[in-house]
């Protein structure tokens, strides 16, 4: 299985330099055609989400759809896929960042009641409490 990283997986979504594009394609479709698949880890989730909107301005709708298709896909292993559903459900209706749902779904599943956050727009998710 290969893993890859935040470059790799936005430069294959956004497809802003063709060179890159085509690298990127070619790994994953090798990867694919040996019947195996791409692993994204949580990490790198939440830096493309952050890149997409930061760097691309592109819209939260848009990234959940994105994030959404990966999930769906047969060939892309994500870590932890119920943490990474629920925190796109969660932020789906929030305000809050989408770091924030993450880190409220990982600790929730982790065995925490809640996380305490400084985070006025946090601590309003349900998986929060202000500290």
């Amino acid at each position: 299985m290969l893993g890859i990283d935040t470059n790799v997986l936005v430069r294959f979504l956004v497809r802003d330099d063709e060179a890159q594009f085509e690298r990127a394609r070619k790994l994953i479709k090798h990867e694919v055609s040996a019947g195996r698949r791409v692993f994204v880890n949580q990490l790198v989730i939440m830096e493309t989400e952050w890149v997409l909107r930061s760097r691309y301005a592109v819209p939260k709708s848009q990234v959940i759809e994105a994030l959404s298709g990966l999930l769906d896909a047969a060939d892309v292993q994500m870590e932890d896929e119920p943490t990474l559903e629920q925190a796109l459900f969660t932020w789906k209706d929030t305000a809050a960042d989408f770091a924030d749902c993450l880190i409220g779904a990982k600790n929730r599943r982790l065995g925490c009641q809640v996380t305490a956050s400084f985070d006025a727009k946090a601590s309003k998710l349900p998986d929060f409490v202000a500290a």
